[in-house]
């Protein structure tokens, strides 16, 4: 199965996405790409215990992620490839030479130096630019909380304004 969906939530693993999004679409695992975490056994438990047993749950670097893609296209159920941050996103995208062709910015929150572009979405200027460099390499960015929600397609996504 391919792997179902691409996305970016700096809250990482959490109920919105083992529920909310783990649920309707039927999945079998969950990829966590980040560095610091694939390092950290303690925040391996720590995001483990929000899984249910029957969902399987691997950490990875980037380099690893990108190694490993073919490998969690081939698995038996569905999977969500899972990052932190825009520029880690970015990352991947480029690592995997064509092989993402959709991106979900499901929650990047506020911090100070951050618009508000939809309630759960917040960016600086630079991180506008790499979900725009990622669009660039053909891949469909799109922002969406929950799978009922609409997808907002990037461009209405970077012209929307929300108050802190």
């Amino acid at each position: 199965m391919p792997i179902a969906l691409y996305r970016i939530d700096d809250r990482l693993i959490h109920g919105q996405v083992v529920v909310g999004w783990g649920q309707p679409l039927e999945l079998g695992f969950i990829v966590l790409v980040d560095d610091e975490v694939a390092g950290s056994e303690w925040e391996q438990e720590l995001y483990r215990m929000g899984v249910p047993p029957e969902m399987a749950v691997h950490f990875a670097t980037v380099d690893e992620a990108i190694a490993g893609l073919d490998g969690y296209e081939r698995k038996s159920a569905p999977g969500i490839v899972l990052v932190g941050d825009i520029g880690t996103m970015q990352r991947l995208v480029t690592g995997a030479n064509g092989r993402i062709r959709t991106v979900n910015v499901g929650g990047v929150h506020h911090v100070p130096g951050r618009t508000g572009r939809l309630r759960y979405v917040y960016l600086t200027a630079p991180e506008e630019q790499a979900l725009r460099d990622i669009a660039a390499q053909g891949v469909d960015v799109t922002a969406q909380d929950v799978p009922s929600a609409r997808p907002v397609p990037l461009e209405e996504l970077l012209h929307s304004t929300v108050g802190v």
